[in-house]
């Protein structure tokens, strides 16, 4: 792709508008670099017949695109008909690597957006102290300090198969992402400069002849792995830095001379290598391997940060004399640890201080190393009290500096991440648990699944006596559907240990995912807590509950209008009998990245919640290609976190309590229509004769499940028969690459048409969040949507109508979220998204029709394949699509 290809000389001039503006000259110039240096590896490559096909092609999609003419997306049509195999999969991968580089710009630009930010005088907006200054206008800066020291942003990573690119793919792209950095800062024209554009060159050679598809499925420790990257790239450091930018805010000029008022407010959890819904390939054995994993790495990064603390903590006894507890701790350590004492104290023997720090990085260490080595620490608790003691005596001796400053950011790693890193997550199916129960009942030999479900429980005591309780307490139980399956987690961990004593700790989680669940979960929830285990529980935690929802079935379930609003209605429903029942909730929101699955800005969602329902407390899975979006840089994990962090605060600010509230009432019939009318058509469609084959024919359902993209199978059962037996993650990702986004929008139309009163509909637009959030994220849903590639993937079925159905449906949200919005162009008011999106457009509409090309050929019969060339075009492809539309499952 030469320097005329790029977004920003591809619209012809009869569409530019004043969206262009709107894009920053620096991430122009940056696109316009790398997709020069792709033109000249691909040249290079394969010489001017590559190029030239691949600049043929994008003029026509986009000649398409702009005009809207049939006969240019046909002729683009013949053009991709008229490819031999080799170069259809060398023009796939062409565009495929060039939406990774327009990816990282964009990252890169968000970058350079958030340093001048930073850089800018008074608050930022969606920033904690912005949160704090407004709670402290509507409740006082006692009750505002208060919700501050209560405050809690706990994701959960987990390993649903959404990121379709290798990691490979991922590192090359990092590099590329490093040197566009570097030359930020170089000077043009000089050597270095020169350099880092050769550099670049060579990375983006690598990165076009890297295949872009994984060869073999990765394993769950694999997953592991991936997800320790992000740890140590960028969690570890950014984490105490959020918590360093808040205290800094909050003691102002003070900041550094006084202690730490910032709380430890974000935990961490992982399902990855615990999540055994559905993957049989997560055993008791990988959970206990994933946490010995996560714990070296935490283990590791403390040992580092202690040592680097220790050797700079050169402060003589002299003018920093020890309190009387900082000498009996070094005497402790002398007992303990006699060989590191004497080792340590011969490099620093008037300087106790430091000579402690590094004891305890060596202990640490042992810790790290042979977890009952007698020097071994037996708690993240008894490392933290040594570190106090150390503060403690800095302090006393007028060492504030030291004392708050990068110890105190070790203080903060300790108080987040502990021994464990990462709190694993054991989540499995309730009917599972029926089953094996019923055979431990029942006597007689034991089936094998039954034998890992007790394995499970005895894995999780051995986790807690390694890495304490709060490295595995949390049982997921899928698909709650009565107390019983509540009970059955407490009897299986007392029939696996023996007893009821001798189980772990356990606190077990119902997930409330389908429509009747959600509906009947403060039922289920009420029979609960009179279950004795769970009485136990609650009186030991402080009456602490958590209650897990589930977007993506109950939106597989009845739509996503109907599922959105029953959602809403559960928590709300939930926080009052949490209210009743003088318990502390937490609600665990299992959100995915797509639009059908819980996705658009979290932050936004957050603030869209029931009064009562967040109360400083939000927890949200985190998963596959939204984990490297929101912690892949450290610049925006850092922003992902405060914001996240702002929202949960301003959540259950009474302003935004009252509106909500007052809004959810106000529009309650709307909202009854709309539940009505958008389950009568959903169910009109997937309750269809022959909806489950007609849909793995329109889309590519069934090939997606041949992507090696994770551990986890795509569906739970062989048939695609019935929607029952597929996962929700395929469900989404299949309706995306086949540019429908069906389960982002389907219902909608209809539903606001039944409405009918468009003053209504603009007002609640205004007022309600939750309304606007919902419609917002239908927006962006559809902006993605093409009818005119929309079809041609509906006419791979033999329903025509099911394929009307649909259309119609599509044309008739379109029509009335326009009118909802009072606008007349989807994304009139975000003209930076707008513009992104329709310059990404037509380089997808390219991927897509070599997609259609190659799911003509494999419907022909006889055509199964896999490692044909048309399987391969499709997968590279599917690959293609999902980094040029930046989301899959």
């Amino acid at each position: 792709m030469t320097n005329s290809s790029l977004p920003g000389s591809a619209v012809s001039d009869s569409s530019r508008d004043d969206t262009r503006d709107a894009v920053d000259s620096a991430l122009r110039s940056d696109v316009s670099l790398l997709g020069g240096l792709l033109g000249q590896v691909l040249h290079e490559s394969g010489g001017e017949d590559l190029l030239h096909d691949v600049e043929k092609l994008r003029e026509l999609v986009i000649d398409a695109y702009e005009s809207e003419r049939n006969a240019s997306i046909e002729d683009a049509e013949k053009l991709v008909a008229a490819f031999t195999p080799e170069r259809a999969e060398q023009v796939a991968r062409a565009f495929t690597c060039y939406f990774h580089l327009t990816n990282l710009a964009e990252e890169h630009h968000r970058v350079r957006v958030l340093r001048n930010r930073e850089a800018a005088s008074g608050l930022v907006k969606d920033s904690i102290p912005a949160a704090l200054a407004k709670l402290t206008d509507e409740l006082g800066t006692e009750q505002a300090a208060s919700r501050l020291a209560d405050l809690r942003f706990h994701p959960v990573l987990t390993a649903h198969p959404t990121e379709a690119r290798r990691r490979a793919v991922s590192s090359g792209i990092r590099r590329i992402s490093d040197l566009l950095g570097e030359r930020d800062v170089a000077t043009d024209g000089t050597v270095t400069g020169a350099d880092i554009d050769r550099r670049l060159l060579e990375e983006i050679d690598v990165l076009w002849r890297t295949s872009p598809l994984r060869t073999t499925r990765p394993t769950p420790l694999d997953e592991v792995r991936t997800a320790m990257s992000i740890f140590d790239q960028t969690l570890f450091e950014v984490v105490p830095r959020v918590y360093r930018l808040l205290d800094d805010w909050l003691l102002g000029d003070e900041a550094g001379s006084k202690a730490s008022v910032a709380p430890a407010f974000f935990r961490l959890g992982s399902w990855i290598g615990a999540d055994r819904d559905g993957n049989p390939f997560v055993t008791a054995e990988v959970t206990k391997e994933a946490a010995g994993i996560a714990s070296e790495h935490i283990l590791r990064g403390l040992e580092r940060v202690a040592t680097r603390v220790g050797r700079s903590l050169t402060l003589g006894d002299a003018d920093t004399p020890p309190t009387a507890e900082l000498v009996a701790l070094a005497d402790e350590q002398n007992r303990v640890a006699p060989h590191l004492a004497a080792q340590v104290g011969t490099r620093a023997p008037l300087e106790l201080h430091r000579r402690v720090l590094l004891v305890i990085a060596g202990r640490i260490a042992a810790t790290r190393k042979q977890h009952d080595d007698p020097i071994a620490y037996p708690s993240a608790a008894d490392l933290l009290a040594d570190l106090r003691v150390l503060q403690d005596s800095l302090r006393a001796a007028g060492a504030h500096r030291s004392a708050n400053g990068e110890l105190q950011g070790l203080v903060w790693q300790v108080q987040t991440f502990g021994f464990h890193l990462a709190e694993m997550e054991v989540r499995q199916h309730s009917q599972v648990h029926r089953e094996a129960l019923r055979e431990a009942t029942a006597g007689g030999e034991l089936s094998p699944m039954t034998e890992e479900v007790l394995e499970v429980y005895r894995t999780i005591a051995y986790l807690q006596k390694r890495y304490g309780v709060q490295s595995s307490s949390r049982y997921i139980v899928s698909f709650t559907q009565s107390s019983a399956d509540i009970k059955t987690v407490y009897d299986l961990g007392a029939i696996a240990l023996g007893s009821a004593e001798a189980a772990p700790v356990l606190d077990a989680i119902p997930l409330f995912e389908t429509f009747a669940d959600l509906n009947a979960s403060t039922t289920i929830l009420d029979e609960m807590i009179q279950l004795p285990e769970v009485q136990a529980r609650l009186a030991a935690t402080g009456r602490k509950l958590e209650v897990m929802l589930g977007y993506s079935d109950s939106s597989k379930d009845v739509g996503p209008v109907s599922a959105t609003f029953a959602l809403f209605d559960a928590q709300s429903r939930i926080a009052t009998w949490a209210r009743e029942n003088d318990i502390e909730l937490t609600l665990f929101h299992g959100r995915g990245g797509a639009l059908g699955r819980g996705g658009g800005p979290a932050n936004e969602a957050v603030l869209a919640q029931p009064p009562g329902s967040v109360n400083g407390r939000f927890k949200v899975t985190e998963q596959g290609e939204v984990i490297f979006a929101q912690y892949g840089d450290k610049m925006i994990a850092a922003r992902h976190i405060e914001q996240m962090a702002a929202a949960t605060l301003l959540a259950s600010a009474p302003s935004n309590e009252e509106n909500n509230a007052a809004a959810a009432t106000r529009f309650a019939s709307m909202v009854t229509t709309m539940d009505e009318v958008s389950r009568v058509r959903f169910f009109e469609l997937v309750k269809a004769p022959g909806f489950a084959p007609w849909f793995a024919q329109v889309t590519p359902m069934e090939e997606i499940g041949l992507l090696a993209l994770g551990s986890r199978p795509a569906r739970r059962g062989l048939s695609v028969e019935s929607l029952e037996d597929l996962r929700a993650i395929p469900w989404v990702f299949a309706w995306t690459q086949a540019r429908i986004n069906l389960t982002g929008w389907f219902g909608l139309g209809s539903a606001l048409a039944a409405v009918g009163d468009v003053d209504e509909l603009r007002t609640a637009y205004a007022e309600w969040p939750l309304f606007a959030s919902m419609i917002d994220n239908v927006e962006m849903s559809l902006a993605k949507t093409d009818g005119r590639l929309a079809a041609r993937y509906l006419a791979l079925g033999d329903r025509d109508d099911l394929a009307t159905l649909v259309t119609a449906e599509m044309d008739l949200t379109r029509e009335w979220v326009q009118k909802a919005t009072g606008r007349d162009e989807i994304l009139e008011s975000r003209p930076v998204l707008r513009r992104a999106v329709r310059l990404r457009s037509p380089y997808v509409d390219a991927l897509s029709l070599l997609q259609l090309r190659a799911l003509r050929a494999i419907r022909q019969p006889g055509q199964s394949d896999p490692s044909d060339p048309d399987h391969q075009l499709l997968l590279l492809t599917v690959n293609g699509i999902a980094a040029g539309l930046q989301n899959t499952g």
